[in-house]
């Protein structure tokens, strides 16, 4: 049977179905149920606060939409793990730093390191003459053990091959750059799209391929504007969000 610490006013204005959206979530940010709990049923929640399955059900479904529940076909209704919330599309922040900022522990397994000649978009981002050599390296990143996101990184050699140098397993990328002014990165340009995940995508994230995932492209500058990195990055659809501040500016100073 259903045992909530909160309860159903209804004498407030407020909905039902709202009212008890509030509850669940309250209960489910308490810890009462965590990330793969099954939650009571339709009819034990109607029981419970006195309430319409109809009532019931359309505060179960619009947590479902929110991406608070998720349903099991013949099992029942189960609390969805929680998105990993980042917000380093507003400020320069490592991965690590991100992740640890949110309470978990990030680690990284690097899957390729090699120096190639800069295929042309590589040699157009990062403003290189044709023929010039970039180091290049595929990670994949994990948040709790948990494959997070695979980042494809392209360093212009003449600059940056020192890098090859570092054990990028247990070493941040910025951190590293970060030893030299001429490569420290003071700026980055991101652009982020929808896309669906290719069968590699699947099997190195450890999900179905055709599953949204966030794609970012990204240049880093140095201190002189000039590129020096040049990064496309796949995070998991399911598992991420990005937060990002938006400020009016007044027509005349657009």
């Amino acid at each position: 049977m259903a045992i909530f610490q909160h309860t159903i006013d209804k004498k407030t204005p407020i909905p039902l179905y709202y009212q008890l959206k509030q509850i669940i979530v309250s209960e489910i940010e308490a810890g009462v149920y965590k990330p793969g709990d099954l939650i009571p049923t339709e009819k034990e929640l109607s029981e419970f606060f006195d309430i319409s399955r109809t009532t019931v059900r359309q505060a179960i479904t619009e947590l479902v939409q929110e991406g608070r529940l998720y349903r099991v076909k013949s099992k029942g209704t189960f609390v969805t793990q929680p998105k990993i919330s980042q917000d380093f599309i507003r400020r320069i922040e490592t991965f690590n730093e991100q992740i640890t900022r949110l309470g978990m522990s990030p680690s990284t397994q690097l899957l390729e390191l090699k120096t190639i000649t800069a295929p042309e978009v590589v040699q157009e981002q990062l403003r290189l003459p044709p023929g010039s050599k970039v180091l290049t390296f595929l990670r994949k990143r994990y948040a709790d053990d948990e494959p997070n996101v695979i980042v494809r990184t392209y360093l212009p050699y003449d600059t940056c091959g020192f890098v090859a140098d570092h054990d990028l397993e247990q070493e941040s990328l910025y951190e590293i750059l970060a030893k030299d002014m001429k490569t420290r990165i003071f700026r980055i340009s991101r652009v982020v799209e929808a896309v669906l995940a290719d069968s590699r995508d699947a099997e190195i994230l450890g999900i179905s391929a055709g599953t949204a995932v966030h794609f970012f492209t990204s240049v880093g500058y140095n201190q002189d504007n000039q590129p020096i990195e040049y990064s496309l990055a796949r995070y998991r659809g399911d598992r991420n969000r990005f937060e990002v501040d938006v400020y009016y500016t007044p027509p005349n100073q657009a």
